[in-house]
């Protein structure tokens, strides 16, 4: 991968035990799935944009998904809804997918794991019926740990399923 950090296979979730393990197993899942798609790729592979009417990119779902970390875990369960944007700013629509002309991989993968570290530190703070306060589809929302977990294993399940299909036309 370009001198780049090597992707762990992912640890598949437990298949029984206390809802909050489980949860938590299939976030960690899909997260280091995530990585995974980029694994063995050239920097321009993965800023790729393959699909001419998309904005998607591997690089760029990486990013994003670092963004989508901090709203959920951090703006809105841990109520610090003034953070600002990683990449770009709020105002500035789709910052985290594009340009990637001058992004560094390894410092984005750093931000989007530095994240991550984040989100389990604020989740650990919290019981899954606890609750936080943001704004999905401009209308404010309150939501439990337990519908994050939920939304974010969604959230992920759905762009692994894009990062194959980037991946495959980006090696093909």
């Amino acid at each position: 991968m370009s001198g780049d950090l090597v992707a762990p296979e992912p640890a598949d979730p437990p298949l029984a035990g206390p809802e909050r393990i489980m949860l938590e197993g299939w976030l960690e899942y899909h997260r280091a799935t995530l990585l995974l798609r980029c694994d063995g790729l050239a920097d321009e592979q993965r800023k790729r944009r393959p699909v001419a009417t998309s904005l998607m990119s591997l690089h760029g779902m990486v990013r994003h998904l670092a963004d989508v970390e901090r709203n959920w875990f951090q703006r809105v369960l841990g109520q610090k809804p003034g953070l600002p944007a990683i990449f770009g700013s709020a105002e500035a629509a789709d910052a985290d997918w594009v340009p990637l002309d001058g992004a560094d991989w390894a410092a984005d993968v750093a931000s989007w794991q530095a994240e991550c570290a984040q989100s389990r530190l604020t989740a650990a703070a919290h019981g899954l019926d606890d609750v936080g306060v943001g704004v999905r589809g401009g209308r404010p929302v309150t939501c439990s740990l337990r519908w994050i977990y939920n939304h974010m294993i969604e959230e992920y399940a759905r762009h692994n399923g894009h990062a194959d299909l980037i991946r495959e036309l980006v090696v093909a």
